[in-house]
């Protein structure tokens, strides 16, 4: 089949479907997008809430927790520990299809009645990390987001397998780092971007298997560099104590030197790392992948993010986990020995074969809601197997003759659209259970609030909180040597937004076995500066080879790196 070029209904801008898709949509047996890659993935990430939390009670035990959800959500809340109880039984809430009205109303009461999960953590986690989400195997950490098997750490998201990490972002197999934004097995490092299999390493780009080295970019199996100039050892430990990094101002100042100095040197021009036949950025030990970010062991996928844990197959348009995943269509959230998803969100474990599921964890689901177990279910209720087959055949077809349609603005004018989900498309974004601005969607494709209502989705005001704040930033110890215990009982003034924060026990005494300086900005800026500038690595941009002329696409637009290398020039030079 050729290249068919498609007009999105929902931004009304062209898109291709090529062959290969073709391929692909035949063989999970679901009909080509009606919207373009970029529209569809603003719609998963509409379900995505990943770092708002609220202190609110289970509707179950009534006990208070730290949950995703707002205490006046219209929803039925339940902490892990009740949710995955057999105090409650998800058949209850079963229903008879309604062959009258379009599946996405039925669909949307559903949500609204059964127990929803308040924060997507393992039991375990909650009890020793009760503030994170999306989390699992974690133990005494805090405010620490999209991670696993993690260990005494604070203020991070998307890290794996790592121990004793502060404001780090994107690290696996780690330790005792610092202020870090994508790593690999580092230890006892700080104030650095893209380092791999490095130690005792502060403020360096692009560098791998360095030892001892400072405030450089692009070095491969270095020891003893600042500022990319060789020293003895004796001389450069003498030098670098020109910089004690314990003082707030001087961190600072050499983070803010560094980085200067960085863009003296091309950076590597795309993150790929043993993927054959990708595109994309940040795509390792993967093969045929197309369009794709943040993703490892993966093979013919398209349009795939976040997904690390092998093995990934034959996935299109899915959103974060994966771990044995195969033939999956436009889900979010979903992973764990899972194949034959489409259109689910926040569901895995085993799952075989759903479509339009939140939180199931069976086999053969259609439009079911918390379902953790038990086969051949249709909106929560049971069915036989060939009643199941029967009832999903009957569905697809009404949904695809009265389909649900959805009233919004126009981008390109006041006007109003009308846009038709029939079968094959992922939920509509009014029925997210988040508000618009609570989700990552609002960091990927930003809008204001007028926009977002004008969609008929929702949108939150911020929960307004009275901060007895005791400290203001500028009133900090300017070393961490000055800071005493009593900083403990401080409710400080984030430096940047407002908001009142505590520096925690073992963010103290990880800081003064560092010698690093106190934080003037809460965990939620700092969070969110790393993730954003994340997002932003996600958007390519064409960029020119300044050694060949050639031309090729690269996260790292002009205004950043003015000078840079196509990859093979690149790897002649630092390799």
């Amino acid at each position: 089949m050729n290249n068919e070029t498609k007009t999105c209904q929902n931004c009304k801008n062209q898109f291709a479907v090529e062959p290969d898709d073709f391929d692909f949509y035949a063989k999970i047996k679901v009909p080509p997008p009606t919207f373009c890659p970029p529209c569809r993935l603003q719609r998963r990430l509409a379900f995505f809430n990943i770092f708002n939390l609220y202190k609110r009670p289970c509707d179950l035990c009534k006990k208070d927790f730290i949950s995703m959800y707002r205490a006046d959500t219209p929803y039925t809340i339940y902490c892990p520990k009740c949710w995955w109880s057999d105090d409650w039984d998800t058949f209850e809430y079963g229903r008879e299809y309604d062959f009258s009205r379009p599946f996405f109303e039925q669909y949307n009461e559903l949500l609204h009645r059964v127990p929803l999960i308040g924060a997507s953590i393992d039991i375990p986690t909650m009890e020793t990390s009760p503030y994170t989400n999306h989390a699992g195997h974690l133990k005494n950490s805090y405010l620490l987001f999209h991670v696993d098997y993690v260990e005494d750490s604070a203020y991070g998201f998307n890290t794996f397998n790592n121990k004793s990490l502060f404001d780090c972002t994107n690290l696996i197999l780690s330790e005792l780092s610092y202020d870090i934004i994508h790593a690999y097995k580092i230890s006892r490092s700080a104030g650095s971007q893209d380092l791999l299999e490095s130690i005792n390493c502060f403020f360096m780009k692009d560098s791998e298997n360095c030892q001892d080295c400072f405030a450089s970019a692009n070095l491969r199996n270095k020891k003893h560099y600042i500022f990319n100039e060789p020293y003895s050892k004796e001389d450069y430990f003498d030098e670098i104590k020109k910089w004690n990094l314990g003082s707030y101002k001087i961190y600072q100042e050499v983070k803010k030197r560094a980085e200067e100095h960085w863009k003296k040197f091309p950076p590597d021009p795309i993150y790929q790392k043993f993927a054959i036949n990708s595109t994309g950025n940040r795509i390792y030990e993967s093969k045929n992948c197309k369009e794709c970010f943040e993703v490892s062991y993966a093979e013919d996928c398209k349009w795939a993010m976040m997904m690390y844990i092998r093995t990934i197959k034959d996935c299109y348009d899915v959103v974060s986990w994966g771990n044995n995943m195969s033939r999956s269509y436009e889900c979010c959230n979903v992973g764990e020995d899972v194949s034959e998803a489409r259109f689910c969100s926040e569901s895995g474990l085993g799952l075989m074969d759903a479509e339009y599921c939140k939180l199931s964890t069976g086999n053969h689901h259609f439009g079911c809601v918390s379902v953790k177990k038990g086969d051949y279910v249709i909106l929560n209720k049971k069915y036989s197997e060939d009643e199941y087959r029967k009832l999903r055949e009957k569905i697809i077809a009404q949904m695809n003759e009265l389909p649900y349609v959805s009233r919004a603005t126009s981008n390109r004018g006041p006007e109003t659209r009308e846009i038709i989900y029939k079968y094959g498309e992922f939920f509509p974004a009014e029925i997210s259970p988040f508000a618009y601005n609570e989700t990552i969607a609002n960091n990927f494709f930003p809008l204001e609030k007028e926009k977002v209502l004008a969609n008929s989705w929702r949108w939150n005001e911020p929960e307004t909180h009275a901060y007895s704040i005791t400290k203001h930033a500028q009133d900090l110890p300017d070393h961490i040597k000055d800071a005493g215990d009593d900083i403990l009982k401080e409710v400080i003034a984030c430096a940047k937004c407002g908001r009142g924060f505590r520096i925690i026990r073992m963010e103290l005494d990880f800081l003064r076995r560092m010698n690093l300086p106190l934080p003037r900005e809460c965990p939620f800026c700092r969070i969110g500066e790393k993730f954003n500038y994340w997002v932003k690595e996600s958007r390519l941009v064409k960029r020119t080879c300044d050694k060949c002329g050639a031309e090729f696409d690269s996260p790292h637009t002009k205004e950043n790196y003015p000078k840079i290398l196509c990859k093979k020039h690149w790897l002649e030079e630092v390799v």
